[in-house]
């Protein structure tokens, strides 16, 4: 396992400085869409709106079943 991690460590540390700013870029984005997305777009309605799981789970099973 160490000669694993010692690969990739070595192999990243190795990294000429454009590859280095292809990854800021790519963990940059992934930092965006995982984290900042979820606070803002994705925000938990059924939390909010309703106070134990039985209620939510009726309200989903209402909006599903419905036509």
């Amino acid at each position: 396992m160490k000669k694993i991690v010692d690969f990739y460590v070595d192999g990243f540390r190795n990294l000429p400085d454009w590859a280095r700013s292809v990854w800021f870029i790519i963990l940059l984005k992934l930092f965006i869409m995982f984290v900042i997305f979820k606070l803002f777009f994705f925000q938990n309605k059924l939390k909010k709106d309703f106070n134990n799981d039985e209620d939510r789970a009726n309200h989903v099973i209402e909006n599903i079943t419905t036509p």
